[in-house]
């Protein structure tokens, strides 16, 4: 676990990255909000785009192979972006990115789900994210210092040399399940068996809720954290781009107490569904009050971003709830359609955001008004509050019921 947590850094990173540097890919390259936002999405449509043939390859071929095959193709891509001289080379190299790196969660929590007990499965993927959330760390301080002094080509170049090494570890370290584990002596699967499979999986009455709340829940989080956070505050607050650095920092590492702090809440509380909507609605009301206050001080900017950090690690709670739901034969391709909707709404939300802060004119400067992120703050709470309003309406999956059906299946087959 602890080298697949040390591979998912650079998916973090990568995938990060432009809420530093945003600002100087618009300058360099002379591109507007739209293509930035373009720009950043094209990682998530990737992303997303792969994540029910990795949850295939993940079921048929084991996570050993499948992790190593998909970030060898993050590698080519990250290349691609390094050199890119045009930003059609860098929306190839970032969309070759997002595909390489989409197997990363999934094939962790595939790992986690074989090698783990039930009801230990957020704990440990809380650990596998918060390890991975090193890469949002080097994405923000580290990055605008790495810029200034090497410029961005060179910090991600060393990236790229990074995630080589991690694949080789991955190959040489991780294994598809323990000694003894079903999966080991399973019949491999025929192509009509695994589509059936899937279809299986879209047909269970409880995934429309979650994969509402999936669609929503990180996509609003992450475009503030992995794309706008950045330039807001350089731009309505003034902040300098090690200063915003140093926020976005500050929000990361309160994601990864966040990511300690909820994981193990689901054995302590005894559900998954409550804790989900309660930091949701948290977030969503943060949101509101950026939305609603006008010139407000800096401090309340930063508390704002730091604490939309802590609270959006509820979200694994959102993966746990639904895994919970899926059957182990069905693992890798349920968790695979989840991580599709979460990754598709982070691109959707991204392209759309641009589309927002682009339809307001610039100020004589060349920055977005205060007004224009105003109104993409309030667009983002009114998206999360109707999500929860559905989400609320599916049927909770205990800890507490996991083991027991654990023990009564144990006891059958004894």
């Amino acid at each position: 676990m602890a080298t697949l947590a040390t591979a998912y850094v650079a998916s973090h990173f990568f995938r990060a990255a432009n809420v530093t540097i945003g600002l100087d890919l618009m300058r360099d390259l002379q591109i507007g909000p739209e293509a930035l936002g373009a720009l950043t999405g094209a990682f998530f449509f990737g992303f997303s785009a792969m994540q029910i043939p990795c949850g295939f390859f993940l079921d048929r071929f084991g996570p050993r192979r499948t992790i190593c095959g998909m970030l060898l193709v993050a590698v080519v891509g990250a290349t691609v972006f390094t050199l890119a001289p045009n930003w059609l080379a860098l929306l190839g190299g970032r969309t070759l990115m997002g595909a390489g790196f989409g197997v990363m969660l999934i094939g962790s929590m595939v790992v986690i789900s074989r090698w783990f007990p039930p009801d230990r499965f957020s704990t440990m993927a809380a650990m596998v994210l918060s390890i991975g959330l090193l890469g949002n760390l080097a994405a923000t301080t580290p990055l605008a210092w790495g810029t200034e002094q090497i410029g961005w080509r060179g910090v991600f170049g060393l990236m790229v040399g990074f995630t080589a090494l991690a694949t080789i570890t991955v190959w040489l370290v991780v294994r598809d399940a323990p000694p003894g584990h079903p999966f080991l002596a399973r019949k491999t699967e025929t192509a009509g068996e695994m589509l059936r499979g899937l279809m299986e999986v879209l047909r269970n009455p409880s995934l429309p809720f979650i994969l509402t709340l999936n669609f929503c829940n990180y996509a609003c989080t992450f475009t503030i954290q992995g794309l706008w956070g950045g330039p807001f505050l350089r731009e309505v607050h003034g902040l300098s781009r090690i200063e915003s650095g140093n926020v976005l920092l500050a929000a990361v590492i309160a994601y990864q107490v966040g990511m300690l702090t909820f994981g193990p809440l689901d054995r302590i509380l005894d559900t998954r569904k409550w804790i989900a909507i309660f930091g949701t609605t948290a977030i969503a009301l943060i949101l509101g009050a950026l939305a609603l206050v006008s010139q407000a001080p800096a401090w309340l900017a930063i508390g704002a971003i730091v604490g939309i950090g802590f609270l959006s690690a509820s979200s694994t709670m959102i993966m746990t709830h639904g895994r919970a739901t899926f059957p182990d034969r069905l693992i890798g391709r349920g968790i695979a359609t989840m991580n599709t909707c979460v990754m598709l709404g982070v691109a959707c939300m991204q392209t759309v955001s641009g589309i927002i802060l682009g339809a307001f004119e610039p100020m004589a400067d060349g920055a977005r008004s205060e007004l224009a992120y105003r109104s993409l703050f309030g667009f983002m709470c009114a998206v999360l509050l109707v999500a929860v309003s559905i989400y609320s309406r599916v049927a909770d999956v205990r800890p507490s019921d996991e083991v027991r059906a654990r023990a009564a299946e144990g006891t059958r087959l004894a």
